[in-house]
């Protein structure tokens, strides 16, 4: 392979959540590969950030689980750049009470919360997909899914700690892998691709306790720091995964091999 299989000089990349603690760096590498990039986010303080330190980038307000708000960007970038070559999946729509332990989550908040975020990646693939079909773009969609998408989460984890895995995190992420392989039956006769990325642990400063209690299980020994998730997103937007669609890339150290 040579560098230029990575190449995505001229492509206007959308990526929601980008001024996320991973999304922030996602969007630096893209950058990085020539791509001009489009900062999605509903904080503007935040997206505006990190637009600001890219060579190609601006930031555009969004919320993913408001479809006038997906309409909106949608048409912008095709106003200002007449296409869009690729979209990531990074937002992480959640209520205010998210996070609770499973014997306190009601059923009103399991449904709220599958809608902000199962429905938001609906929303805003269906938007960037029906526009990359009807202006004939063979275009790339990388949808955000977790290890906890394919797994059981281990619950010794969250020992003595106040820490736990929401319910409502494992189903999302579980329906965002299918969801993916769907659409990636259903496009690939227009030349889409639609692909998964399952990030492992990402240290961001948590509880001493979760951290070593998860680095003992992690066959390299440690969390994953936020650039090492990039690089796959890298590759399945560019050309050296063209005949790739419909995969789940695991970036976990190991982790669900055990």
């Amino acid at each position: 392979m040579t560098n230029d299989l990575f190449d995505l000089t001229g492509e206007v990349i959308i990526v929601t959540g980008g001024g996320g603690l991973i999304g922030a760096n996602v969007c630096r590498i893209l950058d990085r590969h020539g791509a001009d990039i489009v900062v999605a986010d509903l904080d503007e303080s935040r997206g505006s950030k990190v637009a600001d330190q890219l060579d190609r980038g601006i930031f555009h307000h969004l919320d993913i689980t408001d479809v006038d708000s997906i309409d909106r960007i949608c048409n912008k970038i095709f106003d200002n750049h007449g296409q869009i070559d690729g979209l990531v999946n990074m937002a992480y729509p959640r209520t205010n009470d998210y996070g609770k332990r499973f014997e306190y989550v009601e059923k009103d908040d399991l449904m709220a919360n599958i809608s902000l975020h199962l429905g938001g990646y609906y929303a805003m693939t269906k938007a960037v997909a029906l526009r990359m079909v009807e202006q004939n773009l063979e275009g790339s969609i990388v949808n955000f899914s977790s290890i906890y998408g394919i797994q059981a989460p281990d619950f010794s984890m969250y020992d003595q700690t106040e820490m736990t895995s929401p319910i409502e995190y494992s189903i999302i992420k579980a329906g965002i892998l299918n969801f993916t392989r769907y659409l990636a039956s259903y496009l690939g006769q227009d030349g889409i691709r639609i692909n998964s990325v399952s990030p492992g642990g990402v240290f961001n400063d948590q509880d001493q306790r979760f951290v070593e209690n998860y680095e003992r299980e992690v066959p390299l020994g440690r969390m994953a720091k936020p650039t090492e998730i990039s690089g796959a997103v890298v590759y399945l937007l560019s050309n050296a995964a063209s005949y790739v669609t419909g995969h789940n890339l695991v970036v976990d150290g190991g982790w669900t091999i055990k």
